[in-house]
């Protein structure tokens, strides 16, 4: 036995020096995309790409709203200080940064799944997995997105069924993370409207409008693209939580699932792709920057 495995350890080269072996492993994942085998004997890069598209899916619907009323709500509570709009924004602040993700998924499902039973979990229906699964089904995926691909193929049953699935797992993203961009985007407004530059705008008689959004809001949108960049990549590599709650199927319910197995390989490769996107969106928000403020350049 101890023979055997010192041959195979040999074969694998597992006694070469590390930086060898470091090498050997790194051509592998370039050249052959090659992450391991996970518990299930699917090759982990293959299950990545598969599981890929329901991830995506949830955050190409999720965080156009979420910056949306990040932006727009942080900006007019800044502008607005203990005004009404204000206090209504600090009540989400409230509200999404104390909620549990969990228990919000669970209470949502409970209301609105087993008590009237108008958004499911899941990516799609019983109905809709039946005629993907059908023989000689015309179905084609281009994709992977269930709501893209459905318009694809003019089956319009289905994009509905898709938008019904996602209806719950994108109000809890949407709530939970525009209270951190609500409160950013406020604070920084108020910074702002502090500003000397600012004194002297109202001073040449220009009107609060064109004070706030000429003036103070360009340069509070810099803290609020930070934030809104990191959290677009966090939701990139697997909202863990929600997806798992609502059983989607994302990168984030397989690298937990995974995670409990103690399957290291998905674990490794999921660290590498969440590697990857924060390094990109960092990247982006950094281009963002020099459009936003022309004091910034890029060198």
């Amino acid at each position: 036995m101890a023979r055997n495995w010192q041959q195979v350890a040999n074969a694998s080269g597992l006694y070469a020096p590390v930086y060898v072996q470091f090498y050997e492993w790194m051509k592998s994942l370039l050249i052959d995309h090659n992450l391991g085998i996970d518990a299930s004997a699917t090759p982990v890069y293959d299950a990545i790409i598969h599981r890929l598209p329901a991830t995506i899916e949830i955050v190409m619907y999720a965080s156009p709203i979420i910056v949306f009323i990040g932006l727009a709500l942080g900006v007019r509570a800044g502008a607005n200080k203990d005004k009404p709009i204000d206090q209504a924004s600090r009540i989400l602040a409230i509200l999404g940064t104390s909620l549990p993700s969990f228990w919000f998924g669970i209470v949502l499902l409970s209301i609105f799944y087993a008590g009237l039973g108008w958004f499911p979990p899941q990516r799609y229906g019983q109905e809709v997995l039946s005629y993907l699964l059908k023989p000689n089904s015309p179905w084609q995926w281009h994709t992977g997105l269930v709501t893209i691909d459905s318009l694809i193929n003019g089956q319009w049953w289905i994009f509905l069924d898709g938008v019904r699935h996602l209806v719950l797992p994108i109000t809890v993203l949407s709530l939970l993370n525009s209270a951190v961009m609500v409160r950013v985007t406020r604070s920084s407004m108020l910074e702002a409207l502090g500003k000397d530059y600012i004194t002297a705008a109202k001073a040449k008689g220009l009107s609060k409008k064109e004070v706030v959004f000429k003036h103070a809001r360009r340069n509070a949108l810099i803290p609020a693209i930070t934030i809104s960049g990191l959290m677009i990549a966090s939701l990139l590599t697997g909202v863990v939580i929600t997806e798992t709650v609502f059983n989607m199927g994302g990168i984030g319910q397989y690298a937990a699932a995974s995670a409990v197995l103690l399957d290291v390989p998905p674990v490794i490769g999921y660290a590498l792709l969440s590697a990857v996107v924060f390094v990109i969106s960092n990247l982006i928000v950094d281009v963002l920057y020099a459009y936003i403020d022309p004091r910034i350049r890029l060198g």
